[in-house]
């Protein structure tokens, strides 16, 4: 058996599919697609349904093109390590939608008024990732322990995940009890009513700020709580930082639409959490596995195919059950 102390610190070079010319490509049109977004929704309107829906099939769509670019150039199994991250970076997107939905509603946003926030939101979690994932790659490039740190991440969320999901509270946020709202008033008066898309106006020749710098202050703050479990996840699947990224970026391009798409049936996917969680432990076994076959050869690793076929049936097994269960309990209740 060989050392263990000699291989913990040893450096794993890490291999990508992106030279630097697709690197600024890439970030290029992720620069466009969000400048047009925003300019398209400046001015701020209640998103209908089937506004949301054509977003939201563009920005299906434009992932699976890419994918399939990737397939096509780099292989199937770089192409499945896509699809797979991809998959994963989603469905937990999804589940962040959740957390939106409490913040918005605990801000009494207006509903002319969510989409802006959503879209402040996404352009915070995209800088917050890239630099979450430039660290994870330093890191893995020096340290191949750091696939254990990653998975213990991922084992931990998992449990606190199945445990919230367990103990069926109804999840409740309070905006005096945050603490970056608790700092910025420390700082800054804020006003009792909303001024349009402004987050701070002048005031009795004073800055103040409006409850639209609040929400906003504290969707940013909760996508660094999000990025602390996803960067790992996707991770565990690919230790490319490009397609890290790009996956990152196409789960978060569409995030704002897919909100106003599902803000009505997440209610429904009662047994999402459970999913999600079993998710996240096998990534975290897969990340723990992976550091120990590089010491032990003969410990067995999981292959990409195998996980997308897992996440893939958690996904499918979840959503089925949880909504029978929803249609089970309105019949009841009717």
């Amino acid at each position: 058996m060989r050392p263990l102390t000699s291989e913990v610190a040893v450096a794993t070079p890490i291999e990508s599919i992106a030279d630097p010319t697709l690197w600024a490509a890439t970030i290029a049109a992720i620069v466009v697609l969000f400048v047009a977004d925003f300019l398209i929704t400046r001015r701020p309107h209640d998103v209908s349904f089937k506004e949301a829906v054509g977003w939201s099939i563009f920005y299906i769509a434009l992932p699976l093109a890419f994918g399939a670019w990737v397939w096509s150039v780099h292989g199937s199994d770089i192409g499945v390590k896509y699809y797979t991250g991809y998959l994963v970076e989603k469905s937990l997107s999804v589940d962040n939608l959740f957390i939106f939905i409490l913040v918005l509603g605990a801000f009494a946003v207006p509903r002319v008024l969510q989409q802006r926030v959503l879209l402040v939101g996404v352009a915070g979690a995209l800088v917050l990732r890239g630099v979450f994932i430039a660290l994870g790659a330093a890191l893995i490039a020096r340290f191949d322990v750091t696939f254990v740190v990653f998975g213990a991440i991922l084992l931990l969320t998992a449990v606190k995940v199945f445990k919230d999901a367990l103990a069926h509270e109804e999840q409740n946020v309070d905006p005096d009890n945050l603490r970056v709202v608790r700092l910025l008033r420390r700082f800054w008066p804020v006003t009792g009513e909303y001024h349009g898309t402004k987050a701070s106006i002048r005031r009795d020749g004073r800055r103040w700020l409006t409850p639209l710098a609040l929400v906003m202050a504290t969707i940013i703050v909760t996508d660094i709580v999000f990025a602390i479990d996803s960067v790992p996840a996707v991770y565990g699947i690919t230790s490319d930082p490009y397609l890290v990224f790009v996956t990152n970026a196409f789960a978060l391009l569409g995030l704002r639409a897919l909100y106003f798409v599902l803000e009505g049936a997440l209610a429904k996917l009662i047994y999402l959490a459970y999913g999600l969680a079993l998710i996240l432990a096998f990534i975290g076994v897969k990340l723990v596995l992976h550091w120990a076959h590089g010491i032990w050869p003969a410990v067995p690793t999981v292959p990409t195919l195998a996980s997308l076929g897992v996440i893939i049936v958690v996904l499918a097994v979840t959503t089925i059950v949880s909504l029978r269960a929803s249609r089970v309990e309105a019949r009841n209740e009717a």
